[in-house]
């Protein structure tokens, strides 16, 4: 069951991190200024923000499998039509509708997650899965790179679509319903609108929502810029961009594992409460070196890699910790949180392509303010503290 979500968590990873490295070749392709094919990134994921707000109150209604199948089927149907794309603005559309299907894949994971297992269990779960999932970010870079090489970006496509394939055909034997009755009945009286209306009214799950949001916001401002930085800025080959983007991701697996591990005496809100600060210093240094220049290429990377490992305490835990707010719309809580974080997330890609001056210093100014941002949401409004020693009474 945990490689399974994990794969249908993967869906979102594995479309953004095997293509990155084909970014500058898309952007010759079609005749293009070179950052302009990261507007496909940001229309990714626009999709992935608009579409998971459909999908979460529709797996409360109507049970999990349904909306998965249908996600499933845009997602392969889209990635198709990517491959077959004959202009920019084509891929673009291609790119948002494979979002707004693959975007099942995690919302549902999650509510999946939070319909079989307990507040801290789940956490725990959540982390594992990023086991699971950080396989797409180690391998999709390099197969990304490979298939670039020898057959094409297009051909990097082609493999996206037999990958959902793959996935929806396993899914169809292996995954039975976990929808609960008591969230159905909680669904059939509610309008979704009125759902997402009273979740948002409640300070504490808006407060580990954009926590969440901003945390993926400085995540994916890396994504954004990695390609360029990495490839023509600091002159690694686009066939060994896998190996550098690979280590940051074991960074970030292998701090989840340690979440895994503290999450057996700690509950979620303790761990964040606590992991927080981390993130901050190590993003402070980053955006140091990269306006001073000190430490060159490394003096980027080293304490690049610190702030992506940092977040291995900090994504299983707020969504822990907001699904625990409310279990019966664990549904639309996870597309609250999911569309917050993809959001945030297209407006930090299209951003960091503005910004985008041939230095560190755009990426790195990004990701030290959304870190900013998510730790002042995170104390202020959340106060995970607090839910603490609420849990710890009890």
């Amino acid at each position: 069951m945990v490689v399974l979500l994990g794969s249908l968590t993967a869906f979102a990873a594995i479309s953004i991190d095997m293509y990155l490295p084909s970014l500058p070749a898309i952007s010759a392709g079609f005749g293009a200024p070179a950052g302009a094919a990261q507007a496909t990134l940001a229309t990714f994921f626009a999709g992935l923000a608009i579409g998971q707000f459909f999908h979460g109150p529709a797996s409360d209604r109507w049970g999990r499998r349904l909306p998965l199948f249908a996600g499933v089927a845009v997602y392969v149907a889209a990635s198709a039509w990517c491959a077959l794309s004959t202009s920019l603005p084509m891929l673009c559309v291609a790119r948002f509708l494979q979002a707004l299907g693959g975007c099942a894949g995690p919302v549902i994971a999650r509510a999946i997650v939070r319909d079989r297992f307990e507040h801290r269990q789940s956490a725990r779960i959540l982390s594992q899965l990023m086991l699971v999932m950080g396989v797409a970010p180690i391998m999709a870079p390099l197969i990304g790179g490979a298939m670039l090489t020898f057959g094409g970006w297009r051909s990097i496509f082609w493999v996206l679509a037999g990958f959902g394939t793959v996935v929806g055909v396993w899914m169809f034997f292996a995954l039975g319903e976990s929808r609960s009755e008591a969230t159905a009945r909680q669904a059939r009286g509610e309008h979704p609108i009125a759902a997402y209306w009273s979740l948002l009214g409640q300070r504490r799950l808006v407060g580990y929502t954009l926590a969440g949001a901003f945390n993926s916001a400085a995540l994916f401002a890396y994504l954004a810029a990695s390609p360029n930085l990495l490839i023509q800025t600091y002159h690694i080959p686009a066939n060994q961009f896998g190996l550098v983007f690979g280590i940051n991701a074991m960074g970030l697996i292998g701090m989840s594992q340690v979440n895994a591990h503290l999450l057996r005496r700690h509950t979620p809100e303790s761990i964040l409460a606590r992991s927080r600060a981390a993130s901050i210093a190590f993003a402070a240094v980053m955006a140091l070196d990269a306006y001073t220049g000190w430490g060159g290429m490394w003096g980027v990377l080293i304490p690049l890699f610190c702030v992506m490992s940092s977040f291995g305490l900090v994504g299983a835990n707020t969504q822990a910790a907001g699904l625990n707010i409310d279990p019966t719309r664990a549904g639309s809580i996870s597309a609250l949180m999911g569309g917050a974080s993809f959001a945030c997330a297209a407006l930090v890609s299209a951003l960091t392509g503005v910004l985008q001056d041939g230095t560190a210093r755009p990426m790195a100014t990004v990701i030290l303010v959304a870190i900013v941002a998510s730790a002042a949401v995170l104390y202020g409004i959340a106060m995970p503290l607090k839910d603490h020693r609420r849990a710890a009474s009890s």
